[in-house]
């Protein structure tokens, strides 16, 4: 196995500013596909033309997470896929040491680092070295794509939010293997993916996934009344502070406890996750 072998996959959506740091961490020797969930005809003009390496799709909708992922993946023509946030870097080690794993752990069907977070740099609570785990982040996941032959990969019902727990959920229950390695270190800027200028709607965007995919996970695999019982609590909770910031008329707070409603409530009444970013 060389860089030869793997394709990288970022899911990005308007992170131009962020997104560029990501593709040279990545180096020129391993393919990168970009879905950009924007519809950015020049963003994708610039990327193709500074990076020979790289393959930018154009969506003309907002995929999602989820669903742009499964594109990305749809294309990949090599035996294994790093799927990486567009916040998030690599080491200059980093692709050897997944390399390195991966012929010590052949039969593995996904490796994931260890995501450092922006401002934080400890491993704490982590065991030292390769570690087989239950679940990881999303942030950045390296897959062995014929381990997923016969359980596919993202549920595209999730736009964002508990995605990765859903994938690593149904591969253990294939009897697949998920391994932690804290020596690959990935690090993530966490949130702040897209321009400054589209935070406050991603926020509320982020806000009422955040509710539906909870509650819709749960239903998944728990059944209704579990995901009920775990979600009324939160629903409780996001209509008091809602009123409270109402009165106060905090209208940017009052404004992200009812799109939490919302979530909760279009979760509740099995509706689709419909909600996107008004960008």
């Amino acid at each position: 196995m060389n860089n030869k072998d793997i394709t990288a996959v970022i899911t990005s959506f308007k992170s131009e500013n962020k997104i560029v740091d990501c593709i040279k961490s990545l180096g020129s020797e391993i393919e990168i596909i970009i879905i950009e969930n924007s519809n950015d005809k020049k963003l994708k003009n610039k990327l193709e033309e500074k990076y020979s390496n790289l393959k930018c799709i154009l969506s003309e909708q907002n995929l999602g997470y989820a669903k742009g992922n499964n594109l990305g993946l749809s294309l990949v023509k090599t035996k294994y896929a790093l799927i990486i946030n567009p916040d998030a870097t690599v080491q200059s080690n980093t692709i050897e040491n997944f390399i390195q794993t991966a012929k010590l752990k052949q039969d593995f069907a996904i490796i994931a680092p260890f995501v450092q977070e922006k401002n934080q740099n400890n491993l704490k609570g982590f065991k030292d070295g390769i570690t087989e785990v239950k679940n990881v982040k999303g942030f950045a996941m390296f897959l062995n794509l014929e381990q997923f032959r016969n359980i596919g990969f993202f549920d595209e019902n999730f736009f964002i939010y508990f995605e990765e727990i859903d994938l690593c959920k149904r591969l253990i229950q294939n009897k697949k293997k998920i391994f932690l390695d804290t020596n690959i270190i990935i690090s993530h800027a966490g949130g702040t993916s897209h321009e400054e200028s589209i935070n406050y709607e991603m926020e509320k965007s982020r806000n009422w996934h955040w509710m539906w995919s909870t509650f819709y996970f749960h239903k998944k695999h728990y059944g209704y009344i579990s995901a009920l019982s775990r979600i009324l609590p939160k629903f409780f909770s996001s209509f008091f502070k809602f009123i409270f910031n109402l009165i106060l008329l905090n209208k940017s707070k009052s404004d992200i406890y009812r799109f939490r409603l919302l979530g909760i409530i279009n979760s509740i009444l099995l509706k689709k996750s419909s909600y996107r970013p008004k960008i």
